[in-house]
């Protein structure tokens, strides 16, 4: 059984420790617990891993936020992985910072890389789960807050939190979505 696991964020080092991008972050925190690291492929960073009998598929696509959609499809299909078996890590706004949710499906909301995956699926029915990030910027300014780098609190927030992200990830793949959900989005 394979699975893939599609951590959202911008490449480039002006991006690097952004709230956008968290999904980033937390592929490479789920990566280094596997053991395995990045290479440049196509359209994405890729990793893969062995995990309970599963392949592991992480990729980190290097299309930019708006364009996220392009990358996810082409790994589902390169992959051959059920899109039920596919995870997308991505931050969210209407969370308070390091709360983690996932969900079955869902509207992108003001989020421009669910809504590009939305767009190129045609449709909303993909796994995701949410870290959320907060919404501390005046209205206007949301494009400079998700795009600004973490708070010397945030970063605490979020280095203790991480670890509780990669074993959602983990329980995800061992015993789906559903007992996930019913195990741990109330954490």
């Amino acid at each position: 059984m394979k699975f893939l696991i599609v951590g959202l964020g911008n490449i480039g080092d002006e991006y690097a420790n952004t709230r956008h991008n968290i999904g980033f972050i937390l592929a490479d925190a789920l990566a280094q617990e596997l053991g395995v690291k990045f290479a440049i492929d196509r359209l994405a960073f890729r990793a893969e891993a062995r995990f309970r009998g599963k392949t592991i598929v992480i990729i980190k696509p290097t299309t930019y936020m708006n364009l996220s959609g392009k990358a996810y499809r082409y790994w589902l299909e390169a992959e051959k992985a059920d899109i039920e078996n596919s995870l997308v890590l991505v931050d969210d706004i209407d969370l308070d910072p390091g709360v983690f949710r996932m969900k079955l499906k869902g509207s992108g909301g003001s989020h421009n890389g669910l809504n590009n995956i939305i767009e190129i699926l045609g449709h909303s029915n993909f796994p995701r789960l949410r870290v959320g990030i907060g919404s501390n910027f005046a209205r206007g300014f949301q494009v400079d807050y998700v795009l600004g780098r973490f708070t010397r609190q945030e970063e605490k927030i979020f280095i203790e939190r991480i670890p509780l992200g990669v074993e959602m990830i983990k329980s995800f793949i061992i015993s789906g979505a559903t007992n996930t959900m019913n195990n741990y989005n109330n954490k």
